[in-house]
């Protein structure tokens, strides 16, 4: 594995990371108030993308950078990464028969949980791969990170 293939491996796995932090408190929260499947998704796919944000945010505001400026830098590096691996594994959780339905305690949702997740980390790494080879996504901020 080339450094370009290592580094867009780790700038996915870092937002997948986030996304599934993210994916999972919104199930819990959601299935815990009795949310339908849209309510589900809805919170699942804000947290994703606050959390996803929020650990790209850390290592910026820790080498110095300020809140407003590290918003910046995270929002240029990975909205997109994000906003592939949501809609990539919230389709596939909606292709999975009886996934959105089941409760928390199923293996049929962990099962489709952890499988949407590969499969958004699978259709998200060439998104990031061809970003970082552009000096866009986690490029922008690969300084701040000590990759």
């Amino acid at each position: 594995m080339d450094n370009l293939d290592r580094t867009a491996a780790s700038a996915t796995l870092h937002c997948l990371t986030g996304c599934a932090i993210g994916e999972i408190i919104g199930m819990v929260v959601s299935a815990a108030l009795g949310w339908s499947a849209t309510g589900s998704i809805t919170i699942s796919i804000l947290l994703a993308f606050v959390f996803g944000y929020s650990l790209s945010m850390k290592p910026l505001i820790s080498h110095g950078l300020g809140l407003k400026k590290a918003l910046k830098i995270a929002l240029a590096a990975d909205t997109i990464s994000i906003l592939v691996m949501e809609i990539t594994d919230n389709g596939f959780i909606a292709l999975v028969p009886g996934a959105l339905a089941a409760g928390l305690d199923t293996v049929l949702f962990w099962l489709s949980l952890g499988l949407s997740l590969v499969v958004a980390f699978i259709v998200a790494f060439p998104f990031n791969r061809f970003l970082i080879a552009r000096g866009k996504g986690h490029a922008i901020a690969h300084k701040y990170h000590g990759e």
